[in-house]
């Protein structure tokens, strides 16, 4: 099982970056996939999730609004855009892949708000 993320850098406060996760080793489409992410010195937070039934989405209230997830399950990846950036969005972001007892985990990318 691997969930590879990318796309993470250094991006002025109002810009804007996607993440990409690629998963590989399990079937993707019927896990739910997750965003997370973890600020320095603080625990890990939950971002966004997409449910692999349906699509639905949720969002954290920090990122509502401003983050959008989605998944291509042709390609076995999930995405997450992220637009008008703050500086406290600043942190490591990690994928997560969820179903019952099953949860997998991306090394994760770091996202650096900073002027």
């Amino acid at each position: 099982v691997q969930l590879v993320e990318s796309g993470g850098g250094l991006v002025q406060p109002g810009g804007s970056l996607r993440l990409s996760c690629a998963a590989s080793g399990f079937t993707f489409s019927r896990y739910n996939m997750n965003w997370y992410r973890q600020a320095p010195g603080k625990e890990r937070e939950f971002v966004a999730r997409m449910y692999s039934a349906g699509g639905s989405v949720t969002y954290a209230d920090s990122v509502k609004g401003r983050f959008t997830i989605s998944r291509d399950n042709a390609k076995n990846t999930v995405y997450l855009q992220m637009n008008s950036l703050k500086p406290e969005d600043t942190a490591v972001y990690y994928c997560n892949a969820h179903k019952y007892a099953q949860d997998y985990w991306g090394q994760g990318t770091q996202v650096t708000v900073s002027s």
